[in-house]
Order: C-alpha cells, then sequence, then structure tokens
C-alpha cells in the first residue's frame, strides 16, 4: 500500500518580493548619500570652527609632549592661522644660535593651521582682553603645563550665523558655545 504523501506548503520569498526590497534599499540610498556626503564636508563655518579648535588642541597638545611654550600665530588681514615654534632653534657646536632657513607655515587641513573661509567674517579676536581682529599678526601661547593665553574668537557667517570659540585659560581648551 502506497501512502499519501502530505506535502506542506513552504514558506518563502518570490523573486518579486525581494526585487521591491531592494529597489527600496537603492531609494532611500540615493535620498541619503547626498546629506551623509555633507556631513563630512567641511566648508564655511564648520570648517572655521573645527580648524581652529583643531590647532589650539594640537598645540596644546606639542606643548605638553615637548616641555616647551607653543604658539598660534593669527593673521587676521591674510585670514589664517597656524601653529608655530615648534622648530627649535637650531644652534652650532659652541651653543650659539645659527641662522635657520625659513620654515614654510603649514597647509591648512593638517591639524596644524586653518583658514578663515571667504564667506565668514571674523568679528573679534581678544588674546588677554585686547582686540587683534584687524591686526596684521599676534599670537596665543599655550604652556608646558597645560595652560594658555585667554581668547575669544567669534565668526559670523554671510547667512547671519555667529559661533564663539573661547580658550579656557587654567586648562587650555577650546570650546564652542552661543554669542551672548
Amino acid at each position: 500500500m502506497r501512502s499519501a504523501q502530505t506535502h506542506s506548503p513552504r514558506s518563502a520569498f518570490t523573486l518579486i518580493e525581494i526585487m521591491i526590497v531592494v529597489a527600496l534599499m537603492g531609494l532611500i540610498a540615493t535620498m541619503a548619500i547626498p546629506n551623509i556626503y555633507q556631513l563630512g564636508k567641511k566648508e564655511g563655518m564648520r570648517r572655521a570652527v573645527s580648524d581652529l579648535i583643531e590647532v589650539c588642541s594640537n598645540a596644546r597638545a606639542q606643548a605638553i609632549l615637548r616641555g616647551v611654550a607653543v604658539d598660534v600665530i593669527f593673521h587676521p588681514v591674510e585670514r589664517r592661522f597656524e601653529v608655530g615654534g615648534l622648530a627649535a632653534a637650531p644652534t652650532n657646536s659652541e651653543g650659539e644660535g645659527v641662522t635657520a632657513k625659513p620654515v614654510p607655515p603649514p597647509s591648512p587641513g593638517t591639524g596644524l593651521a586653518g583658514i578663515i573661509p571667504d564667506d565668514i567674517v571674523l568679528e573679534m579676536l581678544d588674546v588677554n582682553l585686547l582686540e587683534y581682529s584687524q591686526s596684521e599678526w599676534t599670537r596665543v601661547r599655550f604652556y608646558p603645563n597645560g595652560t594658555s593665553d585667554e581668547m575669544t574668537v567669534i565668526f559670523h557667517s554671510d547667512k547671519g550665523d555667529f559661533r564663539k570659540i573661547t580658550l579656557e585659560p587654567t586648562t587650555g581648551l577650546a570650546t564652542q558655545g552661543p554669542v551672548k
């Protein structure tokens, strides 16, 4: 006697269902990619603020690690700033100072230099309570014990956005906050 085999229905996805899911994933990805790209791309205010905070952080770290004062040099008229004072002054065998070849400034985006984009206005650059936004240059000094000069920078974008970056002198840490 042959027994009747019972076939149970299998549950599986059909090809059409899989194609619909893949199409929806592709649609979501094409909508998200431009937003993800904008998050990684720094322009305008984001670039100015992040460059300044990164340069200050690197200068503080170099001062602590090397045990010497390190400067951040601002050139407000040229719209740039960089870490300075990293190279030790060369000496000869008698210990006298030797004239060194000028060292080119670091490139922006390296964490040792930054620029102020054209669409950003440097509203205020106060170092130790003195205004330097129209000066040819000024410096902010970071010390080996982790302290620094006092600094306040206010950026203003052409879109009406303001950002304030302050340097806390007792810790040497740069913070971003609202303009009051």
